[in-house]
Order: C-alpha cells, then sequence, then structure tokens
C-alpha cells in the first residue's frame, strides 16, 4: 500500500473493492426481486380465476348453491389440461366441489381458511401454489381455492427463477468471504500508520516531552495535522520547560533569602517572637523545598538496571524523622523485614516518598501516639498512623497537588502526598490509603521487585 499514499487513491482502491462485492449481490437482490414478481403475478392470476369460478356459483331454492361452469371453460380445469384446479369449500370447510378426483381440498387438511394464500407439496414432488377467497351469497360464506401447478409450461418463469440461484449460488459465499479477508486486510494496512501514531502520541507525558509523531509513513493528507500536532507539541514543551525550569531556580532563590532570614531571627531577644518567626520559616524552608522535589521529579526516569534496598532506605527514612516524631511527642517504629529488600528503583527517590509518608503519618497523629512503618519482603511498604483516617470520598484527591483538607494550617502545603505519587509513578509502583481496623490510616507503598 506505499503507492497508495493518499486517502484518494486508497478509498478508490476499496471502491473498486465494494463494486466487486456489489456485482455478486446484485444477482441476488435480481433474484429476489423476479421471485417476489413472479409470486405476486401468480397470486393475481389466481385471484382473477377465483373470482371468475365464484361468478359459476347459482343459489339454489332449498338455500344451497350450485356450480354451473360454462362447456366451454371446462377444459381449463379439466384433468388432462390442467393448468388450474379449485375447490369450493362451505365455511365449516367441507368441500362442496372440487376439480380433484379425491374430492380434497387444495391446502392442507386443517390448514385456515382465513389465509390469503398457501402452498403445498404434492405426493409427486410438484408444488401447488394456491388461493383462498371468500364469497357470500345468500347470508352464506363461501370458500373458493384455485390452485395451480409451478410445473406447467405456463410458469416456465418459476423455472427460471429456481434454477438461477443454485447455478450462482455455490461459487457467492466463497467470494464474498474471500472479499470479506481482503478488506479486513486492507483496512488494517490503511490504518496501520495512524494506529502507531497513536501509540506514539499515547506514550507522550511529563517524562517524554520530546517524542514526536512521524510524518514519513503517514498518508499525503494527514501529514500536515501531524506536522501541525508535532508543532505544537513543540510550543508545549518550550512553555513546560520554562515553567518547570522557572519553579527550581525560584526554589534555589528563596533557600538563601530564608537561611539569612533565619540568621537574624536567631539573634532576636524576644524569646516567643523568635520562636513564632522560627516556625514560619521552618514551614516556607519545608515548602520551598517540596517545590524543589517536585521539579526535579518532574523529568526523573528511574534507570531500569537500578535497584535499592528497601529496607535500609526506610531505615534510614526513620532515622532522619525521628527527632520530629520525639518533639512531637509521639514514637516511631521500623518493622517487618530485617534484611535487604531489593527493588527496582531509585535510592534518593524512595527516600524522598518514604520521608513524606513518615511526616504526613506524625503531623497527622495526635501527641502520645505512634507511628509505624512495616517493610515487607514483596517490595510493600506500609506506613501506618492513629489518625483520624481518610475518607472514602477524599482517597484519591489526596494525592493531587496543594490539595489540604484544612487550609488553616500553615504547615501543610499540599505536596507531600503528591511527591510520593510522582516518585511510585517513576517506578512503575501504586500509592493507597486505607483506614486501620483500630482506627488511624495505613498508607501502602508497591514497587517492583529487582
Amino acid at each position: 500500500m506505499r503507492r497508495f499514499r493518499s486517502i484518494i487513491s486508497r478509498v478508490v482502491a476499496l471502491h473498486v473493492v465494494a463494486i466487486g462485492v456489489t456485482s455478486i449481490l446484485m444477482p441476488l437482490a435480481l433474484y429476489w426481486l423476479l421471485n417476489e414478481a413472479a409470486n405476486s403475478l401468480h397470486r393475481d392470476a389466481l385471484r382473477a380465476q377465483a373470482y371468475t369460478i365464484a361468478s359459476f356459483l347459482r343459489p339454489m331454492a332449498n338455500g344451497d348453491v350450485t356450480l354451473d361452469i360454462p362447456p366451454e371453460a371446462e377444459p381449463i380445469y379439466s384433468g388432462g389440461y390442467g393448468l388450474y384446479a379449485y375447490a369450493i369449500l362451505d365455511s365449516k370447510g367441507k368441500v362442496l366441489f372440487s376439480s380433484r378426483r379425491d374430492d380434497l381440498p387444495l391446502s392442507a387438511v386443517g390448514e385456515s381458511l382465513a389465509k390469503d394464500s398457501f402452498s403445498r407439496r404434492r405426493r409427486n414432488g410438484t408444488v401447488l401454489i394456491g388461493v383462498n377467497v371468500p364469497r357470500a351469497i345468500d347470508d352464506r360464506l363461501y370458500w373458493i381455492q384455485v390452485g395451480q401447478d409451478l410445473t406447467h409450461r405456463d410458469v416456465i418463469i418459476d423455472d427460471i427463477v429456481a434454477s438461477f440461484f443454485p447455478r450462482v449460488a455455490w461459487i457467492t459465499f466463497p467470494i464474498l468471504l474471500l472479499l470479506l479477508v481482503i478488506d479486513i486486510v486492507i483496512f488494517r494496512r490503511v490504518l496501520d500508520p495512524v494506529r502507531k501514531a497513536s501509540d506514539t502520541a499515547a506514550s507522550i507525558g511529563p517524562t517524554s516531552t520530546d517524542v514526536r509523531l512521524s510524518e514519513q509513513s503517514m498518508p499525503t493528507e494527514i501529514v500536515p495535522l501531524v506536522h501541525a500536532v508535532n508543532q505544537a507539541l513543540d510550543r508545549l514543551e518550550t512553555g513546560y520547560r520554562a515553567q518547570r525550569e522557572f519553579t527550581a531556580d525560584m526554589a534555589h532563590e528563596l533557600r538563601t533569602p530564608l537561611a539569612i532570614m533565619r540568621a537574624r531571627v536567631d539573634t532576636m531577644e524576644d524569646a516567643p517572637l523568635r520562636g513564632s518567626l522560627r516556625t514560619d520559616i521552618v514551614n516556607m524552608t519545608r515548602t520551598v523545598n517540596q517545590v524543589l522535589d517536585i521539579a526535579e521529579l518532574e523529568t526523573f526516569v528511574v534507570d531500569g538496571d537500578s535497584t535499592a534496598d528497601l529496607q535500609a532506605v526506610c531505615t534510614d527514612a526513620v532515622a532522619f524523622m525521628a527527632p520530629l516524631a520525639v518533639n512531637s511527642g509521639k514514637t516511631i517504629s521500623l518493622t517487618g523485614m530485617e534484611t535487604p529488600v531489593w527493588v527496582r528503583g531509585h535510592a534518593e527517590a524512595l527516600f524522598r516518598a518514604v520521608r513524606n509518608l513518615i511526616e504526613n503519618a506524625i503531623r497527622h497523629t495526635p501527641p502520645g501516639g505512634s507511628v509505624d512503618v512495616d517493610v515487607d519482603a514483596e517490595g510493600i511498604v506500609r506506613v501506618l498512623d492513629e489518625g483520624p483516617g481518610v475518607p472514602l470520598a477524599e482517597r484519591e484527591t489526596i494525592f493531587k497537588r496543594f490539595w489540604r483538607r484544612d487550609r488553616s494550617r500553615p504547615e501543610s502545603r499540599g505536596l507531600g502526598l503528591a511527591i510520593v505519587t510522582r516518585v511510585a509513578a517513576a517506578h512503575d509502583g501504586t500509592i493507597t490509603v486505607d483506614d486501620r481496623p483500630q482506627g488511624g490510616s495505613v498508607f501502602t507503598l508497591r514497587l517492583r521487585l529487582a
């Protein structure tokens, strides 16, 4: 299909295939129309004969009827010539007059007379088609049945219709099946470049903003669209990079003024004011560090060959956060595996994730409570707290940036769990939250084993 780079040429090629399919379907449609037309003509001719026979009925003085067929019309219904056959029945289905020697109705015994038409196969293999026509005489209802043998020479058109389909049907199905297979192959090959472009577009994300759609294999009509999409991706990448660099630069630039501010606050003599300002500066410094972490993690990609000891990472994180827990009147413990648990990942990034989980747990655990960090041999870290828990409706939103349940708390900016989510995504892992049976929450970070 490379020679058909244009969609128009491909449509023309497919149209040729459609014409071939139509050339097969047309004989079938003609057969159906021919058969319906022949049947309609037969039924109309039979009804006309039924009305003619009905005109030969004469009422008698005793209330019965007699059939008076003119001599010149009798050969039409005679057994020797046999163009038409008739039977006249009363309202109860009893045969009063019949051209048949056995004096039976033309239709099958017990078949409803209310049916407008009927067909019956005879013992000799021929098919008799007929009609039922009602006629009222002196308040009595009679049924006139007229039938015609399809093997008669005057209905040779039925032979043509009957022999047409068997002569062509045997080759129609294989051809249609072959055309169907060809049609599927053609459409798959035509749409293959578009499908590959869709897969490429789906792979574009924050960590792969440099990926572009290929314009080489695209049909000529789609190339301008793909080119415009690539240009839009270029502009988005430029803006995204500028925003990310601005955030990182701003976070870096804020660190120095905050350090200077803290040094000046430490020289103040007013202890209560000094302590309040120091707390504010600590919160600001923490927010700046989290913003810098977010900016760095936007372009963070885990090397496929890198591994990390999850047990050692959690040990360092617990040791790092222990002073914060003690100063807050809370305890922290590390449980689970005491031997290395190797996972695919970056040790420093995993340390940031576990540290933020522990910090979140310490913040929500009341004084006197405990925070437990459990390391599983399957590459799972669970951080358990004794806080109020997370409502079911908020278990998705808490991992979004800058989301906070209580915005009056200055020590939280809603970035810690967002950092955990980004680290988990970079490691092809997951982060979830559930309730503890005894109260509190359990955050579960699942990673791939090395």
